[in-house]
């Protein structure tokens, strides 16, 4: 991995929290620092988190004394729905303007900047290019404020580039992400029992799964990719597609003339349609994702792919939605169980037990079972809809491998007492050994 000691903004965030999870797993990475103002959501074992703001000064001395290699920004908010305009403007403009003046001094290590941006650069239009390309100029000046954040971010770290050409500076461009633990408009949308569109439009869509998210920021971590970069699922699929794959009715309520207001109307029912959803509603879009695949990496799904699993979660969702865990930080716990001398002392004579074959003293590194690490809160899970047991064996068990600890145990009794299928049982066993949670003993057909 060309980074050795790696700094992530927004830790506290699903992406940043994930993000931190998966590169904790390559042991090359001397350093991981992750800094937000909340506590992180994720259960972290090598992250050292900071709570601190996107400040200059601040997070300029956190660069220069962890020797900071690669700076990964989590932050930049593109959905209406994640934050408040104001709010979003704070994070996406003046946060990238600190960001970008703490990697820019003198003494700065920072050689490589990964910046998490959106397909929301680029807008919708009814004239637009069936496929957007990275070099594909702006036609027009953005038409909403979102956009506009997205725009000047970018600008500002087309500036660093241009003043550091030894920094390496990459721009992804995610188009519109989806997967069970993603939040935002289309989330949202697709939850809905039935799905509302703009009667007379059956816009284009493509996604990118929340896997490839963190998969291409580890890419652009482990190569150096300088310049923009379209993040997309392969194909694209018609909003009815979308919605018959979801097996959900459509109704477009939305009339094609005063849709905003119409849109507004709709409000007072509780459903929220910003008029960047509106847009993408009315004219869709489409990314060229060549140049990152040329570039080495590999999607593991495709749109309609992203879209089918989408599909799986939500069917699973009632048997998993009240018992799934939460993670809770506390400082205390977690800097006596990283820097504790006793910690250490039991850690290292475990390690040394393993390396002349004897059983390990302890384990300190959490797991499901422990409390310590993580703070956790259970509940019980709800019987889970008669849709799962529609679910095909083979989209099961591509599902198991990720689901926590709990959500494999409450599966696993309900396939036992429902189903009794060899296959799917096998691979929820051998999940959880694989996670250190035993169910107590292996499937007996």
């Amino acid at each position: 991995m060309g980074s050795r000691r790696i700094l992530i903004t927004g830790l506290s965030s699903h992406w940043g929290g994930r993000l931190a999870q998966a590169i904790e797993r390559d042991p090359r990475v001397e350093t991981i620092v992750g800094i937000d103002l909340e506590d992180p959501r994720h259960e972290l074992h090598r992250t050292e988190f900071v709570r601190v703001e996107v400040d200059d000064v601040l997070l300029r001395r956190i660069i220069e004394a962890a020797a900071i290699d690669t700076v990964i920004d989590t932050r930049l908010i593109a959905d209406p729905l994640a934050a408040p305009l104001d709010r979003a403007h704070e994070v996406n403009v003046f946060g990238t303007r600190n960001l970008v003046a703490a990697c820019s001094g003198v003494r700065s290590p920072v050689r490589k900047l990964v910046f998490k941006s959106s397909a929301q650069y680029y807008g919708c239009e009814h004239d637009d290019p069936a496929f957007f390309g990275e070099a594909q100029p702006r036609a027009r000046a953005p038409a909403t404020a979102i956009e506009r954040d997205i725009v000047a971010a970018e600008d500002v770290l087309a500036e660093l580039a241009a003043a550091r050409p030894e920094v390496t500076v990459t721009i992804l461009r995610l188009a519109e992400p989806v997967g069970p633990a993603v939040g935002g408009s289309y989330s949202a949308l697709f939850g809905l029992p039935v799905v509302p569109s703009i009667l007379g439009f059956d816009p284009r869509c493509q996604f990118i799964h929340e896997d490839d998210v963190i998969g291409v920021l580890e890419h652009a971590a482990r190569h150096d990719l300088p310049g923009v970069y379209n993040a997309a699922g392969d194909g694209v699929l018609a909003l009815s597609e979308v919605v018959s794959i979801l097996g959900k009715p459509q109704l477009p309520v939305l009339p094609p003339w005063g849709t905003v207001l119409a849109a507004a109307q709709l409000r007072r029912l509780g459903l929220r349609i910003p008029v960047e959803l509106l847009r993408q509603l009315r004219f869709g879009r489409g990314l060229d994702n060549r140049k990152l695949k040329a570039a080495g990496y590999t999607y593991r799904y495709t749109s309609r792919e992203a879209i089918l699993k989408l599909r799986a979660h939500q069917r699973m969702r009632p048997l998993l939605r009240s018992g799934s865990e939460t993670y809770r930080y506390e400082r205390e716990v977690e800097e006596f169980l990283r820097w504790s001398p006793s910690v250490n002392a039991v850690r290292a004579a475990g390690a040394n037990a393993d390396a002349h074959g004897a059983a390990p003293v302890a384990e300190t590194r959490t797991d499901e079972r422990q409390s310590g690490h993580a703070v956790r809160r259970r509940g019980k899970h709800d019987e889970p809809a008669d849709e799962y047991d529609d679910l095909a064996e083979g989209e099961l068990i591509e599902l198991i491998a990720t689901l926590d600890a709990e959500g494999l145990r409450a599966l696993r009794s309900y396939e036992l007492a429902r189903r009794r299928r060899a296959r799917v049982l096998s691979a929820l066993d051998q999940n959880l050994a694989r996670r250190g949670a035993p169910d107590g003993g292996g499937f007996q057909p």
